[in-house]
């Protein structure tokens, strides 16, 4: 059974019990159809593999951690963040050839992996933002831009490392940003854990951890997205799964959206970004729904006029009687939409 638990606001998860617990969990979220709710709202999965003997605090020193991500510029499918870690002791069992997952080729980093799971001292975990994760974050009122949840999953991975009872003694991250900013980020997020972090480009080429996290990012991605299984119940994609990277500029990628933007309402399927250019420059192009969000009239004037502080402050005074800087109530214009079909509010009800 898995370990996952997800709300709309927030991810938690149990480190597995064992390698084989681990290897159920994460076969379910690579291949399996994805957990409600984060279709529709919330975060996407975190899985937290069993922890290793010597990487438990009670079992000596602390580990050394990487962490990396995949998936960052595509249109099509997640973006996975990943974090590997071992005890230094353990180092002689850590399997050779640990690089930059985009220096391998596909073969490469399939055994790497392999070889990676079927090694305990290796604990890891991993983060999936899913498409429609990345969609809604980006389009709400308040942006919740790419950099920001970077960092936010880098940080609640390394949390659910330190839940799990894992003293962290050196944390490699492969920068997002600025690596000095995001260096003191994180040293301020966790201060007190005596983490020493080391935050740099190129990291996941420099430090083994920060490779393997590469690793199981990549491939993690890569199968999520060569196993999706459509959230929409009928949709048939034209041409399959022939979509190639995801990346904008593949002509593979290119021409299975221009295949497959066949709704007028919906568009794409969620297995695209809709907050990416080219989703919403072909949303636009080929003349989909678009939809109007009206602003109430009287929002719309105290904006303008600065006279939006006022009125809320004077929903908090009680006026006397006779009072001049009394506001009367103001009758707000009806939606458009009640306008065109003729709509009228319902004032009673008749029992016949």
């Amino acid at each position: 059974q898995s370990k996952i638990t997800m709300t709309s606001t927030s991810i938690k998860s149990n480190p597995c019990q064992n390698r084989n617990e681990t290897f159920e969990s994460l076969e379910t979220i690579l291949k399996g159809p994805r957990q409600d709710p984060c279709n529709v709202y919330g975060s996407g999965p975190l899985l937290v593999s069993d922890v290793p003997k010597k990487a438990r605090s009670s079992e000596g020193g602390g580990v050394i951690m990487g962490i990396d991500e995949a998936g960052r510029g595509p249109v099509l499918g997640p973006m996975t963040y990943a974090a590997a870690y071992w005890n230094p002791d353990d180092s002689d069992a850590i399997p050779n050839g640990f690089k930059d997952s985009k220096t391998l080729n596909p073969t490469q980093r399939a055994s790497l992996f392999q070889k990676l799971k079927e090694t305990p001292e290796i604990g890891f975990v991993l983060r999936v933002l899913h498409a429609s994760e990345i969609s809604r974050n980006m389009l709400r009122k308040d942006p919740y831009n790419l950099n920001a949840m970077s960092h936010d999953s880098a940080m609640e991975m390394i949390q659910a490392v330190l839940d799990a009872g894992v003293k962290i003694e050196t944390c490699y991250v492969d920068t997002v940003g600025v690596a000095s900013s995001y260096q003191t980020k994180l040293e301020r997020a966790f201060s007190g854990h005596g983490i020493e972090f080391v935050v740099e480009k190129k990291a996941d080429d420099k430090y083994a951890p920060c490779s393997a996290a590469s690793i199981v990012a990549k491939v993690s991605r890569d199968t999520i997205t060569e196993s999706w299984k459509w959230s929409e119940s009928h949709f048939e994609a034209k041409g399959g799964k022939d979509y190639g990277s995801g990346y904008p500029s593949d002509p593979k990628c290119k021409a299975w959206m221009e295949r497959n933007l066949s709704d007028p309402v919906f568009g794409y399927p969620d297995f695209v970004r809709f907050s990416w250019g080219p989703a919403k420059k072909a949303l636009k192009e080929e003349d989909c729904a678009l939809v109007e969000w009206e602003a109430d009239e009287d929002d719309d004037e105290n904006a303008s006029s600065g006279k939006g502080q006022q009125m809320s402050m004077n929903f908090f005074v009680v006026a006397g009687k006779g009072d001049k800087n009394k506001q009367p109530p103001r009758k707000k214009r009806r939606s458009e939409c009640f306008e065109k079909l003729g709509l009228s509010k319902v004032t009673s009800i008749l029992n016949t």
